[in-house]
């Protein structure tokens, strides 16, 4: 066998066929009509395969989402120390998703938990796309952003 196509045979030639090559009959593309078959050693084409799926499992890149929780209440210091932890969760390629929680009474300041989510976007502008504006979620306000490709 060097590769010449047979043709539409039958099961029984194409197996004639596979053993006088001292070979396998091994299904390729089961769906097609009339199924495509291939004669060929099965246990270099099963290798061949799982090195296939190595290599396509390498190439992928799995991209986290992490969590910043913050309140109305989250004074300077702490929410620059968060802005340190969501630059280090960027330059990591991971999207960030940032959470307002409003405890109690506090979702009668909204305007105020939105314009520290403004502020935050502002800060962080230059490293990265926003993928989800602010918005208010029951009480929670989330913003979702990724880094910058």
């Amino acid at each position: 066998m060097d590769g010449e196509q047979l043709g539409v045979i039958t099961l029984a030639e194409a197996l004639a066929e596979a053993a006088k090559a001292g070979l396998d009959l091994v299904e390729v593309s089961p769906t097609a009509a009339p199924p495509v078959c291939r004669i060929m050693d099965y246990g270099k084409f099963r290798y061949q395969q799982s090195k296939k799926v190595q290599v396509s499992k390498k190439s992928q890149t799995v991209i986290q989402v992490k969590e910043i929780r913050i309140r109305p209440k989250t004074e300077e210091h702490d929410l620059e120390v968060k802005l340190k932890h969501i630059r280090k969760f960027l330059e990591a390629r991971n999207k960030v998703k940032i959470s307002m929680m409003f405890r109690g009474r506090e979702i009668a300041y909204t305007d105020i938990g939105r314009k520290i989510m403004e502020d935050l976007k502002n800060t962080l502008a230059d490293g990265c796309v926003i993928d989800q504006h602010p918005k208010l979620e029951g009480r929670n306000m989330i913003m979702i952003i990724s880094p910058k490709k």
